[in-house]
């Protein structure tokens, strides 16, 4: 096993690169790059960076010139001849080659195209700009690098023992939390924290541990590279890029009602089973299920990402109901700012009703909470989404409004077009 204070002590060592692989993103990226690949191949887009924790001064935290170095790196990464295999001949989701021959000739030839960064008021305004499918696959690694940095930045004042004592702590931390999990007959979860994770080694340990301490109710990882190494499953399906980036191409109110749709459409054509999950709140959920299509009725289940998660589990079952399907059928997955009691509450509130299942991100992966004297470990939400497509800016509203992205004006009329009256606030922890 890795002695993790012993490396992050003698930090300067390439063996540690921040992102090691184009594969150390989340599968979902993949799936998402495939469909995008495939039906709009000729859309241009911008991604940016947004620090939603803004007493976070990231600038005035992580070194620039450490930041450039480690985005140089991440653009001189290829697919190597093993992680071709893997993605070609592995089995997901029960399905051989999830990924089209044409997809991964061009995966193969594929490097990450150019970065800008710039300083705003302490904090790093980075963007990527280019095809989508090239610029999207930016997203993952850019979290993470910056995530890291910080973290190593703020260890950087801790001795050999320190380090250790930390290291300790917090795996502790982490084995009381899978033990309470344990106790709870029929509760699965999977690992949705690479884009927030304290550091790459860190996950891999937090993988490790969950895969040893829950046996086969642990149902993978969203990361693909600690899946392929650790033999486990690659975990992922969806998120709100897609809607986001089909809404701002619509040239028409009546084009934009329809957009979120369209997306579910095009991957309906390419998945079935456990890959055929609705993400409903990129616009809000219940105006989004009010105006579903019959056929999504049939859809295997719904994420559950963000506002009340209890509301959100709710409306679902009774849009099931209401649609002549079985709710304890249905796959119920939750994914916002999870902790383990949280997934132990929401577990006993759904099992038997819903199949209930649980993504869990930032506080599996990088719960350092309370672990050093001044906090300076504890996790932030830093995101990084397409903000223009073709020149148009996008727009997510979300269930908490203080996830919300665009411009103002776009933002109300997105907000007339989908429907969306008052809406809950809550405080958006990771």
């Amino acid at each position: 096993m890795v002695d993790l204070a012993t490396r992050v002590y003698n930090r300067d060592w390439k063996i540690d690169p921040i992102v090691r692989s184009l594969i150390d993103t989340d599968f979902y990226k993949l799936l998402m790059c495939q469909s995008v690949f495939r039906n709009r191949q000729d859309v241009t887009v911008t991604f940016s960076l947004f620090n939603r924790t803004g007493a976070v001064r990231l600038a005035e935290i992580v070194d620039e010139g450490c930041l450039r170095e480690q985005l140089s790196h991440v653009r001189s990464l290829s697919l190597s001849r093993g992680e071709s295999t893997w993605l070609r001949g592995n089995m997901f989701y029960g399905k051989r080659q999830m990924f089209t021959p044409g997809f991964m000739e061009w995966f193969e030839g594929f490097q990450l195209p150019p970065w800008y960064l710039e300083k705003h008021d302490g904090q790093y305004a980075l963007t990527f700009e280019g095809k989508w499918h090239e610029v999207m696959l930016w997203e993952v690694p850019a979290l993470s690098i910056l995530m890291e940095l910080r973290s190593r930045a703020v260890m950087r004042r801790l001795g050999k023992f320190e380090l250790q004592v930390l290291y300790a702590r917090a795996m502790t931390r982490l084995w009381q939390k899978i033990e309470r999990l344990r106790r709870e007959d029929g509760l699965s979860v999977a690992d949705f924290g690479t884009r927030r994770r304290h550091s790459f080694l860190w996950q891999d340990w937090c993988v490790q541990a969950m895969h040893e301490g829950l046996g086969d109710r642990f149902t993978g990882t969203s990361n693909c590279l600690i899946a392929m190494r650790r033999e486990v499953e690659a975990i992922g399906t969806n998120a709100h890029e897609l809607p986001m980036v089909y809404s701002a191409l619509a040239e028409t109110d009546a084009d934009l009602a329809r957009a979120p749709y369209q997306v579910l459409a095009d991957w309906h054509e390419e998945h079935d089973g456990n890959l055929r999950i609705i993400l409903p709140d990129t616009y809000g959920t219940q105006g989004f299920l009010d105006r579903a299509p019959d056929w999504l009725a049939g859809w295997t289940g719904i994420r559950v990402d963000s506002g009340d998660p209890v509301a959100g589990a709710e409306t679902a079952i009774r849009w099931w109901q209401n649609h002549g399907e079985d709710p304890a059928g249905k796959l119920v997955i939750f994914s916002d700012g999870l902790d383990e009691q949280r997934i132990i509450a929401l577990h006993r509130a759904f099992r038997g009703r819903v199949r209930p299942a649980f993504g869990w991100g930032t506080l599996l992966t990088n719960d350092f909470r309370g672990l050093m004297a001044d906090d300076a470990l504890a996790p932030f939400s830093l995101v990084c989404k397409a903000v223009s497509a073709n020149g148009r800016r996008t727009v997510k509203l979300s269930d908490n409004p203080r996830k919300a992205l665009g411009p103002a004006d776009e933002i109300a009329r997105y907000k007339r077009v989908f429907g969306v009256g008052a809406q809950a606030e809550a405080e958006v922890v990771v």
